[in-house]
C-alpha cells in the first residue's frame, strides 16, 4: 500500500498541474468512487489550485469560477445542499461564494480526495497515448494532458468534498509524523498501553505510516514491535521519534518504495526498496548484528525485526507493572489493548 513517502512523491509530481483547469471527467468502473455523478457534474471547469498530502490521502483543491453557486444534492434528500466556500485568509463571508475584504467574490473550493488503496496510481499522460490496463478514471486538462487513475484491485477511493465535509473526514486522523514535536510524540506514544507496531499503524495516532516504514523505523530505533508505548523510557521514545523522521525523509528523497506496482506520476518506480534493512528480508542477516531477520504477525500485519537488536525485554528503569494491577489492562497478544474483535482497529481511508 502506498504510504507517507509514496503519497508525498505523487503529490509533488501533481503540483506540475497546479493552475490547470479540468475540462472533462469520465469513468470506467465506479464501485470505488463516492457518488461518481457528483464528480462528473462538479469537477469540469474547476481550476486546480492546490495539491497536498494529508497522511495517506491526496487532496486536490479545485476552485469553481468566482461568483458561482454550487448546489450539491445529497443522497436521499430532495433539496440541494449549498456548498460552503473555502475560507481563505481575509475571507469574511460564509455563503456559497466567499467575500473578501474588498468585496470581491472568491472561488468556491471543492476538494478531490484520493486514497490510493493497495494498488492505486495517478499518472499524467498524453491523451493519445496507450491506456494502461485497469484505468478507471480520466481527468482531461486544459494544457492537453490527462490525469488517469489506475487501480488493479480497486481498493482505492475517489471522492469530492466541500470544505466542511473535508474537515469532518480528516478530523479523526492523528498527527503528521514529520511535523510532530518531540514532546507531543512522547505524550502520544508514551501514555499508551499498546504495542509499538500497532501504535505506528494506527492512523488515529500518527497519520501516514504503514507496514514498511513502521518496521524500518522500529529497527533503526532498536525497539521490538511488541514493546508497549507506556514501557518506553524517554530516551527510547526520542530514538523512535528520530528514526521515524529519518526513515520517512529518506524514503521521500528516494521517491518511495516500489515493491509491488507503485510508481510516481511519470510512471517511474521509487528506489528506497534498495535500502530496506528488515522489511521482507526474513532469514537474511541483520545489517547491524548479522542475526537472522524474523517475521511474525503483529497487529494483523506481517512484521519484520531482528531478534537480537530489537529485544522484547524492557529497559531496567521502566519495568512493566504486573498484568491486572490497578490502572493497567493486560496487553492483547497482537500488541494492542485487549478488546472485543481482536487486534486494534486501523483507519481504512474515507
Amino acid at each position: 500500500m502506498p504510504e507517507l513517502a509514496e503519497v508525498e512523491t505523487v503529490a509533488r509530481g501533481l503540483r506540475a498541474i497546479a493552475g490547470c483547469r479540468i475540462t472533462g471527467v469520465r469513468f470506467g468502473k465506479t464501485d470505488f468512487i463516492h457518488q461518481p455523478a457528483r464528480l462528473e457534474a462538479l469537477l469540469p471547469g474547476s481550476l486546480i489550485a492546490e495539491i497536498r498530502r494529508h497522511g495517506k490521502l491526496l487532496l486536490i483543491g479545485c476552485d469553481r469560477p468566482p461568483g458561482e453557486t454550487l448546489a450539491l444534492r445529497s443522497p436521499g434528500k430532495p433539496a440541494p445542499v449549498v456548498a460552503k466556500s473555502w475560507q481563505a485568509p481575509g475571507c469574511t463571508g460564509t455563503s456559497s461564494t466567499c467575500r473578501y475584504g474588498d468585496g470581491a467574490a472568491g472561488p468556491a473550493r471543492l476538494w478531490l480526495m484520493v486514497h490510493l488503496g493497495m494498488t492505486g496510481q495517478l499518472l499524467l499522460d498524453d491523451p493519445a497515448g496507450p491506456v494502461a490496463p485497469h484505468t478507471h478514471a480520466w481527468f482531461a486538462l486544459d494544457d492537453g494532458r490527462e490525469l488517469r487513475y489506475v487501480d488493479i484491485r480497486r481498493f482505492g477511493r475517489l471522492r469530492v468534498a466541500t470544505p466542511a465535509e473535508l474537515a469532518s473526514l480528516l478530523a479523526p486522523l492523528g498527527a503528521e509524523p514529520l511535523e510532530l514535536p518531540r514532546a507531543e510524540f512522547r505524550r502520544r506514544l508514551g501514555s499508551r498501553r499498546a504495542g509499538l507496531k500497532a501504535l505506528l499503524l494506527d492512523q488515529h495516532v500518527l497519520r501516514g505510516l504503514g507496514n514498511i516504514y513502521a518496521d524500518e523505523s522500529l529497527w533503526r530505533a532498536r525497539l521490538h514491535p511488541l514493546r508497549l508505548g507506556s514501557d518506553l523510557s524517554v530516551a527510547e521514545l526520542d530514538r523512535l521519534w528520530r528514526s521515524i523522521r529519518r526513515v520517512a525523509s529518506e524514503a521521500i528523497r528516494r521517491r518511495g518504495t516500489s515493491i509491488a506496482n507503485y510508481v510516481d506520476t511519470q510512471g517511474r518506480p521509487g528506489t528506497f526498496q534498495r535500502f530496506l534493512r528488515v522489511y521482507q528480508r526474513t532469514g537474511r542477516p541483520c545489517p547491524r548484528c548479522h542475526a537472522a531477520i524474523e517475521r511474525a504477525i503483529i497487529a494483523g500485519r506481517s512484521s519484520h525485526f531482528c531478534p537480537r537488536c530489537q529485544r522484547r525485554g524492557l529497559a531496567p528503569s521502566r519495568a512493566r507493572k504486573p498484568a491486572g494491577s490497578k490502572g493497567v489492562q493486560p496487553a492483547h497478544p497482537s500488541g494492542g489493548r485487549r478488546r472485543k474483535g481482536g487486534a486494534p482497529k486501523r483507519h481504512s481511508g474515507f
